[in-house]
């Protein structure tokens, strides 16, 4: 009877040696779990690169489109930036003739500051214009008020 107890404690030490074939996947779920906390907060900070105090209107929002949209913003200190790239008021139509190579849509986006000047923001426009970029968008927050009494 003595060796069949010494068989067993013999099979359950061997039992313990053998390699684990399981995988255990609860840190991976939760790193995956973390990633995508993360960029939900992340992703909503993403879309707008230059910090602006936009105008308040009671305007629709536009449809939204495939690709990127071309933005342009105007803060209120600093210079004029295509996407998040700094340009000279000189350089803008070349730059933006080169930003909208091979896009499907010609439409732009001009943000500008709520403090800029009018004046300011109507020269950009006719400087797109002249240049053959008519399908401009101007950016707004909603919620302004409502004009029809």
């Amino acid at each position: 009877m003595a060796s069949s107890v010494v068989k067993r404690v013999r099979t359950r030490g061997r039992r313990r040696n053998l390699p684990m074939s399981e995988i255990n996947v609860t840190p991976f779920v939760d790193v995956m779990l973390v990633l995508l906390i993360i960029f939900m907060v992340a992703a909503p900070l993403m879309t707008a690169g230059v910090p602006l105090d936009l105008p308040e209107t009671a305007a629709n929002a536009v449809p939204t489109e495939q690709e990127e949209p071309l933005v342009i913003s105007i803060p209120a200190q600093g210079t004029m930036q295509v996407q998040d790239q700094p340009v000279a008021d000189d350089q803008l139509v070349t730059a933006l003739r080169g930003a909208l190579e091979g896009r499907q849509s010609g439409r732009v986006f001009l943000r500008a500051d709520g403090s800029i000047p009018y004046a300011r923001v109507v020269q950009i426009m006719g400087a797109l214009n002249a240049a053959g970029i008519t399908d401009i968008v101007l950016v707004t927050e909603t919620g302004g008020p409502r004009m029809d009494g």
